[in-house]
C-alpha cells in the first residue's frame, strides 16, 4: 500500500476496524473515491457510539459504507502495469437495513483486506523445540513471557498469542523478557494498563487491562466486563472551550468506566482530537490505582481538551453529594 506510485481513482477497503478506518479517510483526503465494506458495524468490538460517531466524520470527508457485506469474487479486468494501476471487479451480496439482499460489482484500482492478521509461527521450527503455539494466535506463553511447553525460551509481540498486536505492546514485552531473563525479575503481563489508539480525525482511543492469567497459568485476553457492574461517567466536548475555540469536536466525547458504585477506574474510550495524548493520563491513574475522585481533584491547564477527564472525575464527586433537606 505505502509503495504506490500512483493515487488510485477508486479504493475498495474490505473490512471496518482500525487500519482500515484510518486508510479509508488518509486516501479519501488524497482524493481517492473509498468505500469500505463491513460484515457488521464498525469497530464491531468496540464503543458503539464512537462507531457512530467515527462513521459520521469519515462519511462527512466522501467516504461510503455498505454493512451486510459478504463478497463472492475478486476479479482482475486490467493488470498492473508501469503506467497504470490494475483494474479489478468486487462481486459482493450487500444486505443493508431497508433493502433487500441483492448482488452488486464494484470497480477499483486498490484493494485492501483489512481483516485482521495470524500470527506467522507455523513451519519455522517451534515444534522441534517444544514450543507449542496456536496456528493462528501465536505462541503460548506464561505470565512471564516464557513459552507455557519451554520456559528456556521467551516470546515477545506480534508472534504471541492473546495479547494486543501493538507496536508499545511489543516494546514493553521486550522490557518483560530482558528483566525476567537476565536479571530474574518477576515482571508480569497480566500487569500491563494498555492504551490503544486508532489515528483517524478525530482519533479514537481506549485504555483497560486486556492480559489475564487462566488457571493453568496461560495468557488470555480479560474477559469483557459486563456492563451491569459498571458505571460510566461521560464528558461531552461540545461544552469543551478549547474544542469550542478550534470549533472542532462537536460530537466528541470522553467516557470512564468505573467499578460499580466505586470509582476505581477499570477502562477508558476517547474520541476526540489528541484522544492519544489524553488517554495517557488514564493509563497512569488505572496502572497506580488512582480513583476517579482523585482524577477529578487533579488541577487541568484551561483551556485543554484533557479538562474532559476532569470533568467525569467531577460528575463522580458529584454523585456523592448528598442533597440538602427540604426542612
Amino acid at each position: 500500500l505505502f509503495n504506490l506510485q500512483q493515487l488510485p481513482k477508486r479504493m475498495v477497503v474490505l473490512g471496518a476496524g482500525i487500519v482500515a478506518l484510518e486508510m479509508a479517510q488518509a486516501f479519501a483526503t488524497f482524493g481517492t473515491q473509498v468505500t469500505v465494506l463491513q460484515r457488521s458495524r464498525l469497530l464491531s468490538k468496540g464503543d458503539e457510539e464512537a462507531a457512530r460517531v467515527l462513521k459520521s466524520a469519515l462519511e462527512k470527508e466522501g467516504v461510503t459504507f455498505l454493512s451486510g457485506v459478504t463478497v463472492e469474487e475478486v476479479e482482475t479486468l486490467r493488470p498492473y502495469s508501469e503506467k497504470e494501476l490494475p483494474l479489478m471487479s468486487v462481486s459482493l451480496t450487500c444486505n443493508e437495513e431497508q433493502s433487500s439482499s441483492k448482488r452488486r460489482s464494484l470497480e477499483c484500482e486498490c484493494l485492501l483486506l483489512a481483516l485482521g492478521r495470524t500470527a506467522n509461527v507455523e513451519s519455522v521450527g517451534l515444534d522441534a523445540a517444544n514450543v507449542q503455539y496456536h496456528p493462528a494466535k501465536g505462541v503460548l506463553v506464561n505470565d512471564y513471557a516464557q513459552s507455557m511447553s519451554n520456559p528456556n525460551v521467551y516470546a515477545v509481540g506480534d508472534c504471541v498469542a492473546n495479547v494486543p498486536r501493538l507496536t508499545h505492546m511489543s516494546g514493553e514485552m521486550a522490557k518483560v523478557v530482558v528483566q525476567n531473563a537476565l536479571f530474574k525479575g518477576q515482571w508480569k503481563l497480566s500487569s500491563f494498563v494498555v492504551p490503544a489508539v486508532m489515528y483517524t480525525e478525530p482519533e479514537y482511543a481506549v485504555v483497560s487491562k486486556p492480559i489475564t492469567v487462566d488457571e493453568n497459568g496461560l495468557v488470555i485476553p480479560t474477559p469483557k466486563e459486563d456492563p451491569a457492574e459498571l458505571d460510566m461517567y461521560k464528558a461531552e466536548l461540545q461544552h469543551n472551550d478549547r474544542a469550542i475555540l478550534e470549533s472542532s469536536d462537536e460530537d466528541s466525547f470522553v467516557k470512564i468506566f468505573c467499578k460499580k458504585d466505586t470509582g476505581t477506574i477499570v477502562a477508558c474510550t476517547i474520541v476526540s482530537s489528541r484522544a492519544g495524548e489524553i488517554i495517557n493520563e488514564v493509563s497512569l491513574a488505572i496502572k497506580h490505582g488512582i480513583d476517579l475522585e482523585g482524577v477529578g481533584r487533579n488541577i487541568h491547564s484551561y483551556p485543554t481538551l484533557g479538562e474532559a477527564v476532569m470533568g467525569c472525575g467531577l460528575q463522580y464527586i458529584n454523585s456523592k453529594w448528598t442533597t440538602l433537606s427540604d426542612e
